[in-house]
């Protein structure tokens, strides 16, 4: 009997870190690795760079914001001017709004405090590189989707998966990686409305904990779609497409419910 062929080895995931940070450049990696990611790094935006702009694999970017000589959006300038795409997170500890805007509007993916713990860094890297988990969505929205190079769309909401972007009426929104994942489950909940828990799990993973006693994921959530809601209002003053249950979640509404949605449109 012929010998049979050895199932070829799956890659690992790999995740290049630029930090000129030693310290915390070679705890993360560590700590990746322990996960089962590959860990490549570079103490600064040039020598990562030229391993990027060489044709190098990657699957997500870890990048700082300050770093001498080549800083980070100088990285993420010259990847995207060089039509290499591969998702970057901005991982830094500058919290000021204007910073996490200019990284997305740049074509960042997302933009993560330097202080927050491991598995929320773990938890969106695996967003990243593993794709958000199934949506239920309805077979016309889904081939319309495939049909459209993993484009979805519901009124005047366009979701471009491949990229991460959001757009309503045609004007991007420059959601973090995290909100576009709420946004587009919330969107495309074929039930309607969704808990507080079911966004929850959306972001964190299943059963994750976290706040204060077993509901305290609860003021985590209002304050992601406080945030959603601002975004969408810059692009659209008249933005209320989503609707409020006190005590239970909320509800994507289309353009078209008008004002007979029966939720409250206003606080988070």
């Amino acid at each position: 009997m012929s010998p049979q062929p050895l199932p070829l080895e799956t890659p690992r995931t790999r995740i290049v870190i630029v930090d000129d940070d030693d310290l915390f450049r070679e705890s993360l990696g560590l700590n990746l690795a322990e996960q089962g990611f590959e860990v490549v790094d570079f103490p600064g935006g040039q020598p990562a760079l030229d391993y990027l702009l060489a044709g190098n694999r990657a699957d997500a970017v870890l990048l700082d914001w300050r770093m001498p000589g080549v800083d980070g959006p100088a990285v993420l300038r010259r990847l995207r001017e060089s039509e290499v795409h591969v998702p970057v997170i901005f991982l830094t500890m500058l919290s000021d709004e204007i910073y996490e805007e200019n990284a997305l509007k740049w074509g960042a993916v997302d933009f993560i405090d330097k202080s927050r713990r491991l598995p929320i860094i773990l938890g969106r890297l695996r967003l990243i590189t593993e794709g958000a988990k199934p949506i239920p969505v309805s077979a016309g929205q889904a081939a319309a989707g495939a049909a459209a190079g993993g484009v979805l769309r519901r009124g005047p909401l366009e979701l471009r998966q491949d990229i991460h972007r959001a757009f309503w009426r045609g004007t991007q929104v420059d959601l973090t990686l995290s909100e576009f994942g709420i946004v587009r489950f919330m969107a495309f909940q074929a039930e309607g409305d969704v808990t507080y828990r079911q966004i929850y799990d959306v972001v964190r993973g299943k059963d994750f904990a976290a706040g204060y006693g077993t509901e305290g994921f609860r003021a985590n959530v209002r304050s992601f779609i406080k945030r959603i809601r601002k975004k969408f209002r810059e692009a659209d003053p008249e933005f209320e497409a989503i609707d409020n249950y006190p005590g239970f979640g909320y509800r994507w509404r289309d353009a078209a419910d008008g004002e007979d949605s029966g939720g409250s449109r206003g606080e988070a």
